[in-house]
């Protein structure tokens, strides 16, 4: 008979070790133009975290939200995880992503200029940097995901 201590003893089996790795990380995603997007985006926008912090605090609040929001995508998509939620349009959702960035860090960045500190106006040239790098996202998402495909039946 085998008891709990012979259990414990033995190694695991194949199935349950392959049930492990749930949250495996795809380099290739992170080494992909999308991977480099979504890290040049969180890179930036917590750049922006760090010079609104130093100026103006009133504006922080939107580059930490925009930063965790940047981070839960690469999160989904580097561990592919996002396919297990099959009801959700993740094109949709990321190009939404996009362009509420986009305003948010136009805003915020238009408006932080104003108090011309340092540290503010360097927040502004990373923003306009970093609404030019959501741009090309939102460009490419609408151009491989959202645009509607042409057939030759409607070319006519």
């Amino acid at each position: 008979m085998f008891s709990a201590w012979d259990r414990r003893e033995r190694p695991p089996e194949e199935g349950a070790a392959a049930g492990l790795q749930g949250f495996g990380v795809d380099k290739t995603f992170l080494s992909s133009l999308k991977g480099i997007l979504l890290e040049t985006e969180l890179a930036l926008t917590f750049i922006i975290f760090i010079c609104f912090t130093a100026s103006i605090s009133a504006y922080m609040a939107a580059a930490l939200l925009e930063f965790f929001i940047t981070l839960a995508f690469l999160f989904l998509y580097a561990t592919q995880y996002y396919q297990r939620f099959d009801r959700l349009n993740w094109p949709c959702l990321d190009f939404l992503r996009c362009i509420s960035a986009i305003i948010i860090f136009l805003v915020v960045s238009f408006a932080a200029v104003t108090s011309r500190e340092g540290a503010a106006i360097a927040a502004f040239v990373f923003g306009i940097i970093l609404v030019s790098v959501f741009a090309y996202d939102a460009f490419k998402i609408y151009r491989t995901e959202l645009m509607p495909r042409t057939t030759e039946g409607d070319q006519q």
